[in-house]
């Protein structure tokens, strides 16, 4: 009995790192480009970089002078590769961005 339990145990077990696995690409966040980047312009109104880039992903509720849109993409298991863009604002107006930004969107 002790036997019979362990090789289930074991094939269960097994089951669980077999390398003929199928893994999913994971993405998450917000895709922005290069283009929408270029769309911004200083004094847009939060709606205005909304629209052109999207709701954020991130807000901090203490400091509102900043949103960040961030990007992740796991390919299969594999590195997760990250990208991510830090929208400063003046009072409710936009000044500028921070980005570090993927060579690709690897997206799809």
């Amino acid at each position: 009995m002790q036997k019979l339990t362990a090789l289930i145990l074991t094939l269960f077990l097994s089951g669980c790192v077999f390398p003929g696995v199928y893994k999913i690409n994971v993405q998450q966040g917000n895709i922005v480009t290069d283009e929408e980047l270029s769309q911004l312009a200083e004094g847009m109104s939060r709606s205005q970089v909304h629209a052109v880039m999207g709701t954020p992903l991130m807000l901090n509720p203490v400091d509102l002078s900043r949103e960040y849109y961030v990007y992740t993409f796991q390919r299969g298991g594999g590195e997760i590769k990250e990208q991510r863009i830090i929208v400063y604002y003046e009072g409710d107006q936009y000044a500028h961005y921070e980005a570090k930004l993927l060579e690709e969107t690897p997206a799809y």
